[in-house]
């Protein structure tokens, strides 16, 4: 009679299989729980509601039409998902749960850490001038720049230089005395090297990403609430959900995820029913680099996801509708 999901933003891609078996599944009544409906597009809204509604949002290439390249129509579907749609912020369900304060830290890059930055900014920048590359091509030159800026050593070979991020991140941990920290970055290899780095600080810690099986997981999180780990490393996507780590008040994310909705949902692996302490999320952002303008990014992405539950809407700017100029403009001082 009944199907309920949770976590319903898995099925925000139509076209995906999950997606596709999901709403294979016969019930009456459908209900849909996530706490982000809306993670990059209008779209996305679209697939939650044909699980729920099949149909009453139209199929997806008139929604499309109507609604994702037609900014004035937008009222129009606020009214139509208004009466499907139960919003419950925190603040309202869970009353004692501490503060989050969320801050940023900009990181001047150290002088050898700049100069392989820029260097690879000029490279890539001839690279884009003298050929005409499409976008696949030069998103993977700005996911190069963004690794630049967290982890020289591993995109410069013989690299002398310091890390900046990390020497940060370091006396961060350094001067929290007994405080727990998660750390996040979307990048295994950078968590390796700041894994190789709290060994050599003597810092113990545990360490999760995509490999790691449903079982360990289980095991890694309640032997971190309750042993002497001071740092947890956690891949964003594997650890960003499904995690309960109210051990720790201290989050830091080591690098800028395009959509701040996923953030949130890493940071509040701390935040969340358990949790005694007020939270501290912390973003470590270099500065005049493409991190800059991730953060840019996620202003609008937040504009987004508000203004089509609670008011008007400007779809203009998902990453998605980004043009090639809009790309390189990432990365360009």
């Amino acid at each position: 009679d009944y199907c309920i999901i949770d976590e319903a933003q898995n099925i925000k891609n139509p076209d995906a299989i999950i997606t596709k078996a999901i709403k294979n599944v016969n019930a009456k009544v459908r209900f849909a729980l996530t706490g982000t409906p809306i993670e990059n597009n209008l779209i996305e809204l679209w697939s939650i509601f044909d699980f729920i509604m099949p149909g009453y949002l139209y199929n997806k290439s008139k929604f499309k039409s109507i609604f994702v390249n037609n900014d004035k129509n937008i009222i129009e579907l606020k009214n139509l998902i208004k009466p499907f749609i139960l919003r419950r912020t925190k603040k309202e369900v869970i009353t004692e749960l501490p503060d989050k304060i969320e801050q940023k830290i900009i990181i001047d890059l150290e002088k050898e850490h700049k100069r392989a930055y820029k260097g690879y900014v000029n490279l890539i920048t001839r690279k884009i001038k003298e050929n005409n590359q499409d976008n696949i091509t030069v998103f993977s030159y700005l996911t190069k720049l963004r690794q630049l800026c967290l982890s020289p050593e591993l995109m410069v070979k013989n690299y002398q230089g310091k890390n900046s991020k990390l020497d940060v991140l370091i006396n961060i941990i350094n001067d929290s005395s007994d405080e727990k920290i998660l750390v996040f970055s979307q990048f295994t290899k950078v968590l390796e090297v700041i894994g190789k780095r709290l060994n050599e600080e003597n810092i113990p810690y545990s360490y999760l990403d995509g490999k790691t099986s449903a079982k360990d997981r289980v095991k890694l999180v309640e032997e971190f609430n309750t042993n002497n780990n001071k740092v947890f490393l956690i891949s964003l996507k594997a650890g960003g959900t499904g995690l309960n780590l109210t051990s720790a008040n201290i989050v830091v994310h080591f690098d800028p995820w395009w959509n701040p909705a996923v953030e949130d949902q890493a940071s509040d692996r701390a935040h969340r029913i358990g949790q005694k302490n007020v939270v501290n999320v912390i973003k470590l952002i270099a500065k005049d680099t493409a991190e800059e303008r991730v953060i840019n990014l996620q202003e609008t992405k937040k504009e987004l996801i508000e203004d089509v539950i609670n008011g008007n809407l400007d779809n203009s700017s998902t990453l998605k509708n980004l043009s090639k100029d809009d790309i390189i403009d990432l990365f360009m001082s």
